[in-house]
């Protein structure tokens, strides 16, 4: 079974048409599966109004019906694309974007694009030309007005220790930084952009701190970098009580303020907590650091949701030590709204983020958990309301042909349509892209 060497998580953003490149294939006949019916998971959940008042609300079972999944793409590996990894991007035509982590001409990734008519394209594989090419996308994708595709490679570039790409709309792509260690090491999250043009994004090494678990390497980093190249290190992380391997991608408020997570730190007993942090001007502040036991522990991300709050999960912790969804108030109030586990195959180990309706629900995905297949479970769709119902919206692994073990989040259309993908399962086990349609959205 593969796995990733850091957890994810994707920004998400939305875009004009465009065609990149030529190099087009069709992809093999959608795969609908119907899910069989799954009743809704009701917890006692903790009530978290949006004046970030906090009460005990008990709420009764709902039943969810069966819910479809169409399967739109099956990655094939060498020189297709093999192991998705990260979120994907939706443009407002409805073509899909995003990465694999291997896979490609060299087998070192790819970005690749599929149209609203369900043709993939390579738009560019890794680790060839131009070199030094970065090699290992394993985060998301960002897309500006203009149709341009900005990322990030976990290795490759001038030092191997990662790069930020661009590729225009016409598909050449161009290596805008190559980190050097001292400057941030490892980037796995995504970047976001301001109204000026800057990137945002996290390292998970590299900078100044001293982290024992990898030496000289360093605690990650928070960076911005101009679009012609120029970077700085807005943080260095310490790896103590001010966080360690930042992986997720940042969300930043109307005021610039940044916020993320980190994977580790925060705790006085070990680098397996992890924290919500604030990036602004007078510097980094910590809102909350995880405590593992009925917290949550290794968060993965954060994004806004109602009143303002973060919401988020975490790998594992919380009652069960299999995964919560937490909110988090501007102030660092935290609340965990489910724990994982709290009824029989509800899923486990949430490894990216949330997508949020608008309303008072989000969605996402576990990595683990579901019916006995996979050994641990092939991984679910899950939705949790904003007072702590989680209904498991859908089994991967429910026959031999799907996709299974989910390592990214989801992101929702207009339409209220979930499109994800799965890192491993589908005819030669590279993976797949789907979409998801929970009950109620399709007529």
């Amino acid at each position: 079974m593969l796995t990733r060497p850091i957890r994810l998580s994707a920004h998400f953003a939305l875009g004009k048409n465009e065609t990149l490149m030529p190099q087009a294939k069709q992809y093999s006949p959608s795969l609908e599966v119907a899910a069989s019916p799954i009743c809704g998971r009701s917890a006692s959940g903790i009530a978290w109004a949006l004046a970030i008042i906090f009460s005990i609300s008990f709420v009764p079972s709902q039943k969810a019906h069966a819910q479809t999944l169409v399967t739109l793409y099956n990655f094939a590996g060498e020189p297709d694309g093999s192991a998705p990894f990260a979120n994907l991007i939706r443009d407002a035509a409805g073509n899909l974007y995003g990465t694999t982590g291997i896979g490609g001409a060299t087998n070192n990734g790819t970005v690749f694009e599929i149209s609203s008519q369900g043709v993939e394209t390579i738009i560019h594989s890794f680790g060839g030309s131009p070199p030094p090419d970065g090699r290992g996308p394993y985060a998301g994708l960002l897309r500006d007005k203009d149709g341009n595709l900005y990322g990030t490679t976990s290795y490759g570039g001038i030092h191997n220790l990662g790069t930020v790409f661009k590729i225009t709309a016409s598909g050449e792509e161009q290596v805008l930084y190559s980190f050097k260690g001292s400057d941030g090491a490892s980037p796995n999250g995504g970047l976001i952009l301001d109204s000026e043009g800057h990137l945002f994004g996290t390292t998970s090494f590299g900078g100044t701190g001293s982290c024992p678990s990898v030496g000289k390497n360093g605690c990650g980093t928070v960076f911005v970098l101009s679009q012609s190249g120029t970077e700085h290190v807005l943080y260095s992380f310490q790896g103590g009580s001010d966080g360690a391997f930042p992986s997720s991608t940042l969300v930043r408020d109307t005021a610039g303020n940044l916020y993320g997570t980190t994977g580790s730190g925060g705790c006085s007993y070990g680098e397996n907590c992890g924290t919500v942090f604030r990036i602004s001007k007078a510097g980094e502040k910590v809102l909350h650091r995880f405590s593992g036991p009925n917290d949550g522990t290794g968060p993965n991300g954060a994004i806004f949701g109602p009143g303002g709050n973060l919401y988020g999960t975490t790998v594992s912790g919380g009652t069960y030590n299999r995964g919560t969804v937490f909110g988090l108030t501007p102030e660092g109030k935290e609340k965990v709204l489910y724990s994982f586990g709290s009824v029989p195959n509800d899923g486990t180990n949430p490894y990216a983020g949330l997508v949020w309706d608008g309303d008072a629900t989000f969605y996402g995905t576990t990595n683990q958990g579901g019916p006995p297949n996979c050994l641990s479970g092939c991984g679910t769709i899950f939705s949790v309301t904003t007072v702590g119902v989680e209904t498991v919206l859908y089994y991967f692994g429910a026959n031999g042909t799907e996709g299974f073990i989910p390592f990214a989040g989801l992101i929702r259309d207009p339409a209220g349509n979930l499109y994800g993908t799965t890192g491993e399962g589908g005819p030669t086990d590279s993976g797949t892209v789907f979409e998801f349609t929970p009950l109620g959205q399709r007529e």
